[in-house]
């Protein structure tokens, strides 16, 4: 801890995505679209050629596997000492920060298929800003414990620096 007074350092704590689960259906597409190619190609009917196989695997591939990976990876979700950032785009990024110093509530939900998997949906709302939402969050108990704890602490140096900054006020 550092001296009352003493602005802390901001130090990383965890950086995640959302769980992986959500390409599973991509990794699907991309076995049977490769598993078809193979199978099709120099075997299509007469009016079909094998350029246009390819071409129609490859849209799907971009479409369907290359597009949702590039979404799920663009979406990440940090948490410092300080604050909890959550950044989101492709080409122009989004990013809401909450800081754990101000105080917020957390709540988590957790579906039948998120318990199954050790995920769930965390909500942080400090009762004026929109409530930040982090969707299907790995190791969900753990995170909402970090969170909860990082709260504390950033309370607790707030009251002491507030305390330190009254006392040498008076003298």
């Amino acid at each position: 801890m550092p001296p009352p007074g003493v602005p802390s350092e901001e130090l990383l704590i965890a950086r995640f995505r959302g769980h992986a689960r959500r390409l599973f259906w991509s990794a699907i597409v991309l076995i049977a679209v490769f598993g078809a190619t193979a199978y099709f190609y120099d075997n299509l009917p007469a009016p079909f050629e094998d350029w246009m196989l390819l071409s129609a695997a490859g849209g799907l591939v971009l479409v369907l596997v290359i597009v949702p990976y590039i979404v799920w990876y663009s979406r990440t979700v940090t948490v410092t000492t300080r604050r909890v950032i959550v950044r989101h785009g492709i080409g122009a990024q989004s990013r809401r920060e909450m800081s754990h110093a101000r105080g917020y509530t957390i709540g988590v939900r957790r579906g039948v298929l998120q318990r199954m998997w050790g995920t769930g949906t965390i909500s942080l709302s400090n009762g004026v800003d929109a409530p930040l939402r982090l969707a299907n969050v790995p190791n969900v108990t753990l995170v909402h414990e970090t969170l909860a704890d990082q709260i504390e602490v950033s309370q607790i140096l707030a009251h002491r620096d507030a305390q330190s900054g009254s006392d040498t006020a008076s003298f």
